[in-house]
């Protein structure tokens, strides 16, 4: 996964006044907890050089305000702040303060080792991290050497926190890259559900101009080659003819303008004003007027529906009748509409060739019809049946759908 030079810290929750306040909290706490810090240091003995900086109340308070201050701009420069806190731990240090009058700059300096890691490039924070280690265990190094030398330094207890201090640097430099990680891979996974969203409406679209285009075409077809043979010997067929194909194609050119306009809304959800099982009876007309006979036949209490199921199952007779007109060879075919208590079952029946099924499996029919059920948690078959013809069956649960 690539790395990011400049990847702030997210903060979604918060609006930029409580960051702006939570930072100079931070600021004020870090001067207030080094003002007391660099306060606690021994009293020297009687004759010896001072083993611990001595500071006044308010000149301590300068300093450590001081030494606090680049907190400020953490977030947005953590780098150049990690440097300068760490300097100032070196300053204070070899300024006659102990390492436990500067241990508030040890923990600050680990907190910007995990902001770091957090949002900068690996190397970047490994590199960091190194400086700060090497930064804080030559300063404890240092004092354990002047205050006994060797056996001091591998005195087990002194062997113990040279340890502990290298551990809060790598448990920072965990946690960054922890942060880091779990941050990227939400990222990945936003880009792949949006690149999944994006191909599923791709998907819809296709279905949809599909569904709208296909019957109508087919109709146009079929009557303009009735229109064409009959022209000169029966001139009011043709004309009939002739009058289906205008009807047929307003009909499409007015699905396409619902189409278009729903795409041209912000939202990404169906269109308003898509025909559901209501223009069933339309569909049998004009596929009457184009010499398929369509029959339809309800049963169960008919109720309102969800739209979902509703437009889906009315694209599903629209697409199986359309396959009859075009493959089946036949001049009839049935359609069932059975309201049952949990489920909405959908039946188209020809007596045809059975021609269908070949050329609905090669091109994009049967499979829309399957995908627009899969979507609705619904059973869809289709295939020939054995007294000659085909069926297509569609159950689509009504308690699915309206959740």
């Amino acid at each position: 996964m690539p790395d990011n030079p400049r990847r702030p810290v997210p903060a979604h929750r918060l609006p930029p006044s409580a960051r702006t306040a939570l930072t100079w909290c931070a600021v004020a706490g870090l001067t207030l907890v080094l003002w007391a810090a660099l306060g606690a240091g021994p009293e020297p003995a009687h004759g010896q050089p001072p083993g611990s900086l001595r500071l006044a109340g308010w000149p301590r308070l300068v300093v450590a305000a001081l030494l606090a201050l680049p907190l400020r701009w953490a977030r947005s420069r953590p780098l150049p702040v990690l440097a300068a806190v760490v300097l100032g731990f070196l300053a204070v240090t070899t300024s006659h303060a102990r390492i436990e009058q500067a241990w508030p700059l040890v923990l600050a300096a680990d907190a910007l080792v995990a902001l770091v890691a957090a949002t900068r490039p690996r190397h970047v924070a490994a590199v960091a991290a190194t400086a700060t280690l090497v930064g804080q265990e030559a300063v404890w190094q240092r004092e354990l050497w002047a205050s006994g030398g060797a056996p001091r330094l591998l005195a087990v207890g002194m062997l113990a926190l040279t340890a502990l201090i290298a551990l809060l640097v790598l448990l920072a430099w965990v946690a960054g890259t922890m942060v880091r990680q779990r941050r990227d891979h939400a990222a990945v996974l936003r880009e792949h559900a949006a690149t999944q969203a994006a191909a599923a409406e791709r998907l819809r679209i296709a279905r949809e101009l599909h569904d709208v285009v296909a019957h109508g075409i087919g109709v146009i077809a079929i009557q303009a080659g009735a229109a064409g043979r009959v022209i000169g010997s029966r001139p009011d067929a043709a004309r009939d003819a002739l009058a289906a194909i205008e009807t047929t194609s307003r009909d499409t050119l007015k699905g396409l303008r619902q189409l278009l306009g729903g795409l041209r809304a912000t939202e990404v959800a169906e269109p308003a004003g898509l025909t559901g099982l209501a223009g069933v009876d339309r569909l049998a007309e004009t596929t009457t007027a184009a010499g398929v006979r369509v029959e339809v036949r309800w049963r169960g209490r008919n109720r309102p529906l969800p739209s979902t199921v509703d437009h889906s199952a009315f694209r599903i007779i629209q697409e199986a009748v359309t396959n009859v007109v075009r493959h089946a060879g036949t001049d009839h075919c049935r359609v069932l509409i059975d309201h049952r208590g949990e489920e909405l079952c959908v039946e188209v029946l020809d007596s045809g060739g059975g021609r269908a099924a070949g050329a609905g499996e090669s091109g994009y029919g049967i499979a829309g019809m399957r995908e627009r059920v899969a979507l609705l948690g619904g059973q869809f078959s289709a295939g020939p049946r054995p007294e000659g013809g085909f069926r297509v069956t569609a159950r689509l649960p009504l308690l699915e759908a309206a959740r």
